[in-house]
C-alpha cells in the first residue's frame, strides 16, 4: 500500500501522488514567538518531523519549509507591555523555539524564512492581487476583496463556511476603509512606535496571512504537494492563505494537513487557567526523549488531553524499548538498523501516519526480542535489536541513537560508567568471598545514587534509575 494521507481540503484520506516524482515539497506554519514554546507547539513541531521523515525513508526527497511569523500583532503589543523592542522578543523566544526542537530530537527544516526577511516577495504578491482585481489600498491599508474571490458555490474550500454566514475579519479597528467587512487585510498602514517598510501604498507591515503565501511559493514554487499545520489554523488563516495565493493565479498547497489541538486536564490550555504546560516543566517530570515518545503516541490528527499520568505511562512504555535495545546490544554488539521495516509497521505508517498502530508493531518485536533473550536465542536478538532500531529511527526514538544515547553527556557518561565498573569489581569480589552484607552495602550505595543495579546471566549491568 503507497501513502495515503488524510486530505482536508477533501475531508477524505486519498493516496498521495507527489506533484514531482520522488520529490516532496512541504510547507508547515511554524511559530509566532510572542512567547516561550508550550506542549502544543512541541506537539505540532514533533508531528512534522515525523511527517518528513516518514516521507524521506520512503524514498522522497523533501524540501520541508518551516516559517517564523516575527512580525505580528501579538510580538508588538508583548514587546509594549515589556517595554522592549519587537525584534529583541521575538528573537529571544525563537531561541527558545529552536533549542526545544533540537532537544525533542526533531530535524532541521530545510529552510526557515523569517516573514521580516521576505517584505519584497510580499509586495509583489499585493501587487499582483491589485492588478487582477482581487485587492484594493485604502487609507494606508491593503485589502483583499474576499467576493471577488469565492470557493466554489460560495464555500470555502477547508471550513466549509459559506460566505453569507460570515462575519467581520475583526484583523484591523480601521473597518470603516473596508469595502466590505468580511475582507481582510494584506497590508496594515503604519501605526506610531511600530515597525514599517516602505511599499508603493505607503509605510506599513504585512498582514499575517500574506507572510506565508509569499514565503511558501517562494521556497516551493506557486504549487506545492502539502501544506500543514494545527487545526486552529484552518479558519481564517489557511482559507485566507488560500483565497489571496489562488486569486494570484498560483495552484498553491495539493494537500491539507492538520495536526489535532491540545488540552490539559481536559480543559483548554490558557494563562487566565494558568495551565500552561512548557518545556521545562515536561522536563522535571520525563527526559526528552520520553516527551518524544508521548506527543507521537497518539495519531496526529486526534485531540490530545495532556495528564502528568499519560506523560507517565508514556515514559514506562519507552522505557521497556530501551530496556531491551540496550540488554540486547549488550548481548549481540550493536546491531545496525535493518533495511527493510515490518510490513505491518510500514501499512501502519502509509495509512494515514498510523504512529500508535505503528509503535503497536515496535512493542509486539520487543517482546519476542525479550523472548529471544530469555531462551538465548542469540540470531533472533539480534534481528529483533536490528528492527527495532530501523522502526524507532523511523519516528527519531531509536536508544541507541547519538541524540539518545549521548542526551549531551557523553564525556560525564563514560567518567560514570568508570566509576560504577569499579563498584560492581567490589561487589562481585565481595560476592565471590561471600561476604552478602558487603555485596549488598555497595548495591544500596549505588541504588541512592540513582544507579539500579541488574543481575543478568552475563554479568551485573547498571542503569539510571527513572523517575
Amino acid at each position: 500500500m503507497s501513502l495515503r494521507l488524510y486530505d482536508t481540503s477533501t475531508r477524505t484520506v486519498r493516496a498521495f501522488e507527489p506533484l514531482e516524482e520522488g520529490r516532496v515539497g512541504l510547507y508547515v506554519c511554524g511559530a509566532t514567538p510572542q512567547a516561550a514554546p508550550h506542549i502544543g507547539h512541541l506537539r505540532s513541531g514533533v508531528i512534522y518531523d515525523v511527517v518528513v521523515r516518514w516521507l524521506r525513508r520512503s524514498g522522497y526527497a523533501v524540501t520541508f519549509a518551516r516559517n517564523i511569523t516575527d512580525i505580528d500583532d501579538k510580538i508588538i503589543a508583548t514587546a509594549a507591555e515589556r517595554g522592549e523592542p519587537w525584534f529583541a522578543v521575538a528573537e529571544a523566544n525563537q531561541r527558545l523555539f529552536a533549542r526545544g526542537y533540537e532537544l525533542l530530537g526533531n530535524l532541521p527544516p530545510t529552510v526557515e524564512p523569517r516573514a521580516t526577511g521576505h517584505i519584497p516577495e510580499m509586495i509583489a504578491l499585493i501587487r499582483r492581487l491589485i492588478e487582477r482585481g482581487h485587492a484594493y489600498p485604502s487609507g494606508g491599508d491593503v485589502y483583499f476583496d474576499v467576493r471577488s474571490w469565492v470557493g466554489e458555490n460560495g464555500v470555502l474550500p477547508l471550513s466549509q463556511q459559506r460566505l453569507e454566514n460570515m462575519r467581520s475579519a475583526g484583523d484591523t479597528p480601521n473597518e470603516d476603509l473596508k469595502h466590505d467587512p468580511i475582507d481582510f487585510a494584506l497590508w496594515k498602514g503604519a501605526k506610531p512606535g511600530e515597525p514599517s517598510w516602505e511599499t508603493p501604498w505607503g509605510e506599513g507591515r504585512p498582514g499575517w496571512h500574506l507572510e506565508c503565501s509569499a514565503m511558501a511559493t517562494k521556497y516551493l514554487g506557486p504549487t506545492f504537494d502539502i501544506h500543514g499545520g494545527g487545526m486552529d489554523l484552518i479558519f481564517p488563516h489557511h482559507e485566507n492563505e488560500i483565497a489571496q495565493s489562488r486569486a494570484a493565479g498560483d495552484g498553491f498547497a495539493r494537500y491539507w494537513m492538520h495536526n489535532g489541538l491540545l488540552t490539559v486536564d481536559g480543559v483548554k490550555m490558557s494563562k487566565s487557567v494558568g495551565n500552561v504546560v512548557t518545556l521545562p516543566g515536561l522536563l522535571d517530570r520525563a527526559r526528552p526523549v520520553e516527551i518524544r515518545y508521548y506527543l507521537v503516541a497518539v495519531h496526529y490528527r486526534s485531540l490530545m488531553d495532556y495528564t502528568d499520568a499519560a506523560l507517565a505511562e508514556a515514559a514506562s512504555a519507552y522505557q521497556r524499548i530501551e530496556g531491551f535495545v540496550t540488554r540486547a546490544a549488550e548481548v549481540a554488539g550493536t546491531v545496525p538498523e535493518a533495511e527493510d521495516l515490518p510490513e505491518a509497521f510500514t501499512a501502519a505508517m502509509d495509512d494515514d501516519l498510523g504512529v500508535p498502530q505503528a509503535l503497536a508493531v515496535v512493542h509486539e518485536v520487543v517482546r519476542e526480542g525479550n523472548n529471544a533473550l530469555a531462551s538465548g536465542d542469540l540470531g533472533q536478538v539480534r534481528s529483533r535489536l536490528a528492527s527495532v532500531r530501523a522502526m524507532t529511527g523511523t519516528l527519531g526514538l531509536d536508544p541507541l541513537s547519538e541524540q539518545w544515547s549521548q542526551s549531551g553527556d557523553g564525556d560525564l557518561r563514560s567518567v560514570v560508567d568508570a566509576l560504577v565498573a569499579v563498584a560492581l569489581e567490589q561487589r562481585q569480589a565481595a560476592r565471590a568471598r561471600k561476604d552478602y552484607a558487603a555485596a549488598d552495602a555497595i548495591r544500596d550505595s549505588l541504588s541512592a545514587a540513582g544507579i539500579v543495579v541488574e543481575d543478568t546471566p552475563n554479568g551485573p549491568r547498571w542503569e539510571l534509575k527513572r523517575a
